[in-house]
């Protein structure tokens, strides 16, 4: 058995109350949901599905996530 990989999930609101999960290691890798369970569950579906190689293209290492004030 694998052991299991963690990864970095953004999570925002859109504009129409959407939540939208993107995975910033894995370019092309998001999925959108009305509430955080089904959210996460799809995220998850998502990664495997990324990692599969049957969505999205290879991902990048993340290597840390930024604030920038201006």
């Amino acid at each position: 058995m694998k052991p299991a990989k963690t990864f970095t999930v953004i999570i925002e609101r859109d504009e129409e109350g959407y939540l939208v999960a993107s995975v910033p290691a894995i370019p092309g890798c998001h999925t959108q949901a009305k509430n955080l369970d089904t959210l996460m569950k799809r995220i998850r579906k998502a990664i495997e599905l990324c990692l599969e190689g049957k969505v999205g293209p290879p991902g990048l290492e993340l290597v840390g996530i930024q604030q920038v004030s201006i």
